[in-house]
């Protein structure tokens, strides 16, 4: 049973969505319901259902929700249903959109159905939205979700409409827990406020304030380098976090008459901000700044480029390949960036058939004959109950080590041709061509993929970003075991070696693949902005301090001798 002390931040919520018969009161019966099991701010297992009802289907009824009348007549009865999903509610906390009217519909189901109510703790979305996301315009799932950068293709089906419901929780779940500790607290965040008594036209946070003029900040003192901008109201508090390569170029933009007005800038007094020596670094200075600070005005940024990760979850039993937007949190391997979600697919089902690994999903269902791979002989079917861990996981380091090498495509390749020859010797000459003309498609699928074929925390390295007007600055990254472990302005070859060894010092006592996922989007940033600009860059596993100095130097050296050549230019053009 969940209590109001346990911790927010690793409580584990069930969202429920539930689709009725339309009618209000007694007549009000459930036609299906979706579930979807959400912890660490990630969607795991969902689960749905139809339910028989009583009284037939209105045709306004089944036009809105595509639930025909056919279905809910060869669905089963609450009563067989219904059971599952107490078990799913409980020790979990439930969420819905408009909570009160899924618990009631919920909880009357129950009740019809002779069922104890697990009457779980509830939040809901739309009290969370309106506390947290006040810039909101609409409260409505659809347009909530995608004021948040979240796609919505189905509506008013259960389970599509639940999987929206929990991808909304999980935007808002991170400000959730800046202002609860426990379920308690955030129960008592999202209760309905008592009138205020502060005047019309006066706020605190995020909502539009009534009768009062925009006027522009005093912007003259801020510089016009790249860098992030925070713009605060009268009390203090962060409305909204931005970035640019000219801070007071875009603050100014922000209010020219002919912007457009919004909640924040219309309550802007003051303006902050910090300047860096590269966009990439005021890109990563932003989000850590909108992690930290969960200004209002800040909406969740959707991944506009064309980038996936292949990743495999380390913490579950028998993990699995997937291709995803972004790395994996936690104990986890990730590779990448590679460019086209198709090409990445086809290289995880190429591994998958080539180390025997499981095909289906995080959740591993028990089953009494081995699924269509493993009777192709392309999976080991852990699925049985019958295979050693070991084993599995003997196959799985042998896949995930072909990405920790320095030529992982060509390891890839080798270990295919090892197979062709292993057959060839065995005489199964049909496995062998078989292999090879894998092989063959995994040649051309790696020149598509490029060089981009490491794990994130394979190769320590320290990469320079430039500032993009003056070439005598710069900004170093280090990134070590697939993080950020430190980044800021270059100061020259002997600041660079001693925050190398402070950077190194974790990972040569022991390499780990942890990442918190609250640094899984700055990690992202940083690998994308790499796989497409080819910074400056230097492997530091086994460099020595003499490797790091040259490395600074020749960069440094070479901004200092074009500024010479450029200053030159004018005199030697002179009469």
């Amino acid at each position: 049973m969940i209590e109001d002390t346990d911790p927010l931040a690793v409580a584990e919520f069930v969202v429920v969505d539930t689709e009725t018969n339309g009618l209000g009161g007694d007549a009000c019966e459930v036609t299906e319901v979706g579930a979807v099991l959400v912890g660490g701010g990630e969607l795991h297992d969902r689960w749905e259902t139809l339910c028989a009802v009583r009284a037939p289907l209105s045709r306004g009824i089944q036009r809105l929700t595509q639930i025909t009348q056919a279905m809910v007549d060869e669905a089963p009865a609450a009563e067989a249903t219904l059971p599952e999903l107490a078990e799913l509610m409980e020790g979990r906390v439930l969420v819905a959109h408009n909570a009160s009217f899924d618990r009631r519909v919920l909880s009357q189901a129950f009740r019809r159905a002779r069922l104890p109510w697990p009457d779980p703790p509830v939040l809901c979305t739309v009290a969370l939205a309106r506390r947290l996301h006040p810039l909101a315009r609409q409260r409505r799932l659809r347009p909530l979700a995608e004021s948040l950068g979240i796609d919505v293709e189905v509506s008013h089906r259960a389970l599509a409409d639940a999987e929206t419901c929990a991808r909304v929780f999980c935007a808002l779940f991170p400000r959730l827990c800046a202002n609860a500790a426990t379920v308690g607290e955030a129960l008592a965040l999202l209760r309905p406020a008592r009138r205020s008594t502060r005047r019309s036209g006066e706020t605190v946070g995020g909502a539009t304030p009534r009768g009062r003029r925009r006027r522009r900040p005093d912007v003259a003192r801020l510089p016009g380098e790249p860098g992030v901008y925070i713009v605060r109201n009268d009390e203090g508090q962060a409305l909204y976090v931005g970035k640019s390569r000219d801070v007071r170029s875009r603050v100014r933009a922000h209010f020219a008459p002919s912007s457009a007005s919004s909640a924040w800038t219309l309550q802007a007094e003051s303006v902050d901000c910090e300047t860096t020596c590269s966009e990439i670094g005021a890109l990563v200075l932003e989000r850590r700044l909108i992690r930290r600070l969960r200004p209002p005005g800040n909406a969740v940024l959707k991944h506009a480029d064309a980038y996936v990760y292949l990743r495999c979850r380390l913490d579950i039993p028998f993990p699995v390949l997937e291709v995803a937007a972004e790395p994996a949190s936690g104990h986890a391997v990730s590779v990448g960036p590679l460019r086209g979600r198709a090409a990445a697919s086809e290289l995880k089902e190429q591994l998958e058939s080539l180390f025997g690994l499981r095909h289906c999903g995080r959740g591993l269902a028990r089953r009494q004959w081995p699924s269509a791979y493993g009777q192709m002989g392309r999976c080991l079917s852990p699925c049985l109950g019958d295979l050693d861990p070991n084993l599995y996981r003997r196959r799985l380091d042998e896949a995930l080590g072909v990405f920790q090498s320095r030529h992982g495509g060509r390891t890839l390749l080798d270990h295919v041709a090892g197979q062709i020859a292993e057959a060839s010797a065995a005489q199964q000459f049909e496995r062998a061509a078989w292999l090879t003309r894998r092989r063959a498609r995994l040649s051309e699928l790696l020149s598509r993929l490029g060089d981009t074929l490491d794990a994130t925390h394979a190769k320590p390295c320290m990469l320079l970003a430039a500032h993009p007007r003056d070439e005598r600055r710069f900004d170093a990254f280090w990134l070590v075991d697939g993080r950020i472990a430190d980044w800021g302005a270059l100061v020259g070859a002997d600041d660079a070696w001693r925050r190398t060894e402070a950077a190194l010092r974790g990972w040569r006592r022991a390499p780990t693949t942890f990442v918190p996922a609250e640094e899984i989007d700055e990690v992202r940033l940083l690998t994308t902005w790499i796989a497409a600009e080819r910074p400056p860059s230097i492997v530091l596993e086994g460099e020595s301090r003499d490797a790091v100095t040259r490395f600074v130097d020749g960069h440094l050296g070479a901004a200092a001798a074009a500024r010479r050549e450029q200053a030159a230019a004018p005199s030697a053009a002179a009469p």
